[in-house]
């Protein structure tokens, strides 16, 4: 393995763990549970999980690998804050939704080659690209890994909160 696929390697193993450990606290918590705020006057965590699928669906645009699954979660969890939009998903839907989504993204993720990682994603033109070549696919996973360990920790204090 080179370092190239080395340093793929070491940021895939992070991503991944860190969605293994987002399922574990999510699957510890129930769909009732998930209703509760993480802290008073906080999001709910039925919003912290429509919030990560709407934003690991933007990444399916961001890595030009398709079209977002669920376009109609955008306005709920990234366009307004928790409870601006009084219907929402059910938690047990919204945990469907993620679990499909996980799958798309690794079946994605598993058939780009080493190199196209380095390629530019959508939101930077070609011309930024030439100066910012950081501005990659890879760097995305990056930034969504740590996104997602914000949000878990979130879910453990709501976790930490319901078994007090």
């Amino acid at each position: 393995m080179n370092q190239v696929e080395t340093s793929i390697k070491m940021i895939f193993d992070r991503w991944n763990a860190s969605l293994s450990n987002f399922d574990k606290t999510l699957n510890a918590i129930s769909d009732q549970q998930l209703q509760n705020e993480i802290a008073p006057g906080k999001n709910r965590g039925i919003y912290i999980l429509g919030h990560l699928i709407a934003v690991h669906d933007d990444m399916i645009k961001l890595l030009d690998m398709g079209n977002k699954m669920y376009l109609d979660l955008n306005d709920t969890f990234i366009k307004n804050p928790d409870k601006a939009i009084p219907v929402m998903p059910s938690p047990s839907e919204l945990r469907m939704q993620w679990t499909a989504q996980c799958a798309y993204l690794k079946n994605k993720f598993d058939s780009l080659k080493p190199e196209q990682w380095f390629e530019k994603h959508t939101a930077v033109s070609t011309e930024n690209f030439v100066n910012e070549p950081h501005r990659n696919k890879l760097n995305i996973i990056l930034t969504r890994t740590t996104h997602l360990n914000y949000h878990t920790g979130q879910l453990v204090l709501l976790q930490q909160s319901n078994n007090e």
